[in-house]
C-alpha cells in the first residue's frame, strides 16, 4: 500500500502524532514496571496478544446476565487497551486505574453493549461521588484458548451519562 502525501507531510504528521502520544500517554503508572504493591499487576499469561496485564477476577453468576458461556474468571487489559483509554479519555487511567478490579468484582449495574459477549459495567463510588463506565468482553467457549475476559474501554462519566445510559440501555444486573 502506498503512503500518501509527500515525503515532508509524511514526516510532519509522523512528529505531530509522536508529540501527542507523549503528551497523552506520559504514565503515572508505570505498567511495564509496576511497584510492588500496585493495584493491577504485569503477570505473563497465556494470551493471544503481548503485553497484559492482570486486573481481577469476576463472579461468574454476577456476569451470567450477558452469556451463560463464560469459561474464565480472569481479567486482562492489553497495553494496546491502556492506549486507547489514555489516548480517548485523557487523564482517566492514571488517575482512576485503581478502582478497576473493584468496578469488575461489584459492579453497580450491568447493561446490555453492542456487542455480544459484551457488557457496560457502571459504579457509583458515592464516598467520592465518582461515577465509572467500563467495557468488559467475556471469553466464551467458542474464542480460542488464549482469551481472556478483557476490558475494552473505561473511563470516568458524568451524573447526566449515567442518567443517560440508565435510561436508554436494557439493566442486566442491579446490585442488591
Amino acid at each position: 500500500m502506498q503512503e500518501r502525501g509527500t515525503p515532508a507531510k509524511q514526516r510532519l504528521y509522523k512528529n505531530r502524532f509522536e508529540k501527542s502520544r507523549r503528551f497523552f500517554i506520559s504514565p503515572v503508572l508505570n505498567i511495564d514496571n509496576p511497584p510492588e504493591n500496585d493495584i493491577i499487576r504485569t503477570q505473563k499469561l497465556e494470551t493471544a496478544v503481548k503485553n497484559v496485564n492482570y486486573v481481577g477476577k469476576i463472579d461468574r453468576e454476577i456476569y451470567k446476565c450477558i452469556t451463560e458461556d463464560i469459561t474464565t474468571d480472569e481479567v486482562i487489559i492489553t497495553d494496546e487497551r491502556v492506549e486507547h483509554i489514555k489516548i480517548n479519555h485523557p487523564y482517566d487511567y492514571e488517575r482512576y486505574c485503581s478502582y478497576i478490579p473493584d468496578i469488575i468484582a461489584e459492579p453497580d449495574y450491568i447493561v446490555q453493549a453492542n456487542k455480544p459477549n459484551t457488557g457496560v459495567l457502571l459504579k457509583d463510588f458515592r464516598e467520592n461521588n465518582e461515577r465509572f463506565k467500563l467495557i468488559l468482553r467475556l471469553k466464551i467457549e467458542k474464542d480460542p484458548k488464549e482469551y481472556r475476559n478483557s476490558v475494552i474501554s473505561f473511563w470516568k462519566i458524568g451524573e447526566e451519562t449515567w442518567k443517560k445510559t440508565m435510561k436508554n440501555k436494557k439493566i442486566l444486573y442491579k446490585h442488591e
